[in-house]
């Protein structure tokens, strides 16, 4: 996988906690502590989607959904 250096600027109780969670973690560096965090972002925007894609309806789905037997059938 390609990288890229990236220089940041955050506070300093943003890097303790960077740190603390690498070391009990056992990662190697802190940008692997940063990778962590965007995975979880991603899952988070992931999921979100998801969530949004089941609140639509889904007109194709109403229309099969009972193969157009009546509801007495049932």
């Amino acid at each position: 996988m390609r990288c890229e250096k990236l220089s940041i600027s955050i506070p300093g109780s943003s890097l303790e906690f960077i740190e603390k969670y690498r070391k009990q973690h056992a990662l190697k560096s802190r940008s692997h502590v940063i990778e962590a965090a965007i995975a979880l972002l991603r899952e988070r925007e992931l999921e979100a989607a998801y969530r949004a894609a089941a609140r639509e309806p889904d007109a194709a789905h109403d229309a099969t959904n009972s193969d157009g037997l009546p509801d007495e059938t049932w």
